[in-house]
C-alpha cells in the first residue's frame, strides 16, 4: 500500500524509514531506471561512435582532431555538462543525463574502435581486397570481426564509466540511483545510501560480465586458439 501510495500521480517512491525492510520498491525503481539510462546512454554512444570512428580510420588525418574534441567534452565536469545541455534539452527532463553520458562514452568508443581497426593484420586486409572485397565489405566482414575484442574492452570501460558517472545526476534531482546518494545524505539515513551504492556496484558487476561473456561468445577463434 505505501509503494502505491508513493507512486500517486507519477511520482517515484519514497524512501520510509531508517530501515532496508519495506523499501525494496525503491531500490527496485531506481535500478530499473538506472538501467534505462545506461542501455540508452550506450546505444546513442555505439550509434555515433562507429562512423566517426570509421571515418577516422579511413582517414587518419581526422582522427587527432576528433579525438582531441572528444577529450574536450570528457574534461567537462558532469554538472557543468548537464547545464550547458540543459537550455536546448530541457531542465525537467532525463535528457541531458543521458545526452551527456553519451557524449562521455564517444572519448572511449571511438579510441576503442578506431586501435581495434588499426592492430587488425595488413596481410588480412590486403587479401580481403585482392578477394575483391570493397571497403564496407571490408569493414565489416573482416576488420570489425577481429577488432571486436578491442572494441569489447572498450565498452566495458564505457559501461562502467556510465553506470557510475550518471549517479552524479542525485545532485540536481535526477540521477537513477543517484537520488538515493543524496537523499539518504539528505535525510541522514545511511542504510539507503548504502543501499544505492552496493546497488551501483552490482549493476556495473553485472555490465561487465556480461559484455564480457558476449565478446567470449563473438571471438570463438580465440577460445579454439587457446584450447
Amino acid at each position: 500500500m505505501r509503494g502505491a501510495a508513493t507512486r500517486f500521480a507519477g511520482n517515484p517512491p519514497y524512501w520510509n524509514g531508517p530501515q532496508l525492510s519495506g523499501n525494496w520498491d525503491v531500490i527496485r525503481y531506481y535500478t530499473a531506471e538506472h538501467i534505462r539510462f545506461t542501455l540508452i546512454a550506450l546505444a546513442l554512444g555505439v550509434l555515433f561512435a562507429f562512423p566517426i570512428a570509421y571515418l577516422s580510420h579511413r582517414r587518419p588525418v581526422l582522427y587527432p582532431p576528433i579525438l582531441a574534441m572528444t577529450n574536450v567534452v570528457y574534461a567537462i565536469p558532469s554538472l557543468a555538462l548537464f547545464a550547458l545541455l540543459g537550455p536546448f534539452l530541457g531542465y525537467t527532463n532525463d535528457k541531458p543525463i543521458i545526452v551527456a553520458m553519451a557524449l562521455y562514452t564517444l572519448v572511449i568508443l571511438v579510441r576503442n574502435i578506431v586501435e581495434g581497426l588499426r592492430a587488425v593484420p595488413r596481410n588480412v586486409t590486403d587479401a580481403a581486397t585482392g578477394l575483391g572485397y570493397g571497403r564496407l565489405r571490408q569493414f565489416a566482414g573482416v576488420e570489425l570481426p577481429l577488432a571486436i575484442p578491442t572494441i569489447i574492452a572498450g565498452m566495458r570501460l564505457a559501461a562502467v564509466s556510465t553506470i557510475s558517472l550518471i549517479t552524479v545526476g542525485g545532485a540536481i534531482g535526477k540521477g537513477a540511483l543517484g537520488r538515493m546518494f543524496a537523499d539518504g545524505i539528505d535525510r541522514g539515513i545511511d542504510v539507503e545510501l548504502t543501499s544505492g551504492v552496493i546497488a551501483v556496484v552490482l549493476l556495473a558487476l553485472v555490465a561487465d560480465a556480461l559484455l564480457l561473456t558476449a565478446g567470449w561468445l563473438l571471438t570463438p577463434w580465440t577460445r579454439a586458439r587457446t584450447a
